[in-house]
């Protein structure tokens, strides 16, 4: 049996569970990300995926949101390399 972690989040008053589903430090942007989802799908059958910027040595501290194209980039050639292919 796998070991799931989770966390939980308060988002517009009510409380969600996500699962992470990995963590990964940018060398070149110096930052960590977690990349994780709330296990629910659209209409294409799709598994929503979310990323953050967090602080693995603070856990105190708040999830961030990637502003920059650059960093997304980074994390979609993160997924196709974890994954094979981020849309299959």
């Amino acid at each position: 049996m796998q070991n799931k972690r989770t966390f939980k989040c308060i988002i517009d008053g009510v409380e969600k569970e996500f699962e992470v589903l990995y963590t990964f430090k940018s060398i070149k942007y110096n930052k960590d990300y977690v990349i994780y989802t709330d296990n629910s799908y659209d209409e294409n059958n799709n598994l929503y995926i979310f990323a953050s910027i967090y602080y693995p040595f603070n856990l105190e501290k708040e999830l961030e949101n990637i502003e920059s194209n650059e960093e997304w980039e980074e994390i979609e050639k993160f997924l196709e390399n974890v994954s094979g292919d981020i849309n299959g």
